[in-house]
């Protein structure tokens, strides 16, 4: 059975549609995403009735963003085990399907070691499916716990850093609930200004050249009613110029272990802006996006992606460079410790960001999932 596409009506006001949820219809467990490749037009649920499907909605982005992708490949090994599937040709699948963002391994081993585990206590492959899906549901459950966390410590450091109020955060990509089980990471600190008063106004980087910015990041920021301006990810500069900015919030999809963070491409030179223009640089992301194993940031794997997403216009617009033009498209880049001001974990905030502090983190961390 393919995967297939479901639609609602596109409204101004939040609903409860989630980025992505489990279900189980009369024909079988399925996992059903919001198809974020047609937001902001329209919402559209994309059903995954296998792990192929899945994958491909992972390639193509209709899903996406660190933190929901972990989330996703834990409920991707949990789909094929109960549907009876081959386990270990999915979990390969799922864990290939992007480089770059550590939070997809992380999920996929979650669940398939929770399989796995339950398979040898007595070999029963149904009650081995099922300890799959809950450690899928409970990282899920977890993601959206670490989320409000996170916003609440980000808060604090923004306060504490631009006392009085009013800030001016500027972001880029979408770090929103359309990548989390919960409200997201950057962008949730963001929101928690704007419901305590605080913010003055989003400075949104449309985020060339798919534009995650423009159709994802201020579909969120209209749907809860913040004060936000969409800008050209090359008028950045000029913000920074004119003193407009007052700090940076971005996401993470890996952070290596010296502190160096991998985010989507252009966060790096906003990275260098707010360093000259001594304006706070903060990354926003779980402890589960911290890889260790990672040494640093020439270690980080850059996804590398199709050069039409350049030399197309997003949509499928038709060309916007010649024939045969040959396009340059990381999908990441990686900016190094020293121009970090600050992250932002569940478990607090580290600053300033050196490779101790984040081993410390981590182990920390650990201890409280193993007690």
């Amino acid at each position: 059975m393919a995967d297939q596409d479901v639609h609602s009506p596109l409204v101004s006001e939040p609903t409860e549609l989630p980025s992505l949820r489990w279900d189980e219809p009369p024909e079988g467990p399925v996992v059903v995403l919001l198809d974020q490749t047609r937001l902001p037009a329209e919402e559209v649920e994309l059903v995954c009735t296998d792990v192929p499907a899945l994958v491909r909605a992972i390639q193509t982005l209709a899903v996406r963003g660190a933190p929901l992708l972990g989330i996703a490949g834990a409920y991707g090994v949990a789909l094929a085990a109960v549907r009876g599937y081959d386990v270990d040709e999915a979990t390969a699948l799922l864990a290939g399907a992007r480089p770059t963002a550590v939070n997809l391994g992380y999920g996929v081993r979650r669940a398939a070691d929770a399989y796995r585990a339950a398979l040898q206590v007595d070999g029963d492959p149904q009650r081995a499916a099922g300890a799959a899906l809950a450690a899928a549901v409970a990282l899920h459950r977890e993601d959206a716990e670490a989320s409000a966390r996170m916003a609440a410590h980000g808060l604090t450091l923004l306060d504490e850093l631009l006392p009085g109020g009013a800030h001016r955060i500027l972001t880029h990509c979408n770090t929103g609930a359309l990548v989390s089980g919960g409200e997201g990471t950057a962008f949730a600190v963001a929101l928690a200004a704007h419901r305590a008063g605080s913010l003055r106004r989003l400075w949104v980087d449309e985020t060339r050249p798919l534009l995650q910015g423009a159709r994802l990041t201020a579909y969120e920021a209209a749907r809860h009613g913040m004060a936000y301006t969409l800008l050209t990810d090359n008028a950045a500069g000029s913000l920074f110029a004119a003193g407009e900015v007052d700090a940076v919030l971005i996401g993470a999809d890996r952070i290596a272990a010296d502190g160096s963070v991998a985010n989507k491409v252009g966060s790096y030179p906003l990275a260098v802006l707010a360093k000259y223009h001594h304006v706070p640089f903060i990354v926003v992301a779980p402890v589960t996006t911290v890889d260790l194993g990672t040494p640093d940031g020439a270690s980080v794997e850059v996804e590398q992606r199709a050069g039409q997403e350049v030399t197309e216009a997003v949509g499928g617009g038709g060309p916007v460079a010649p024939l045969g033009t040959q396009a340059y498209n990381p999908a990441f880049d990686v900016t190094p410790p020293e121009l970090v001001t600050a992250i932002v974990t569940e478990e607090g905030v580290l600053s300033p960001v050196t490779a101790a502090a984040l081993a410390e983190l981590c182990a920390g961390a650990r201890q409280v999932r193993i007690g």
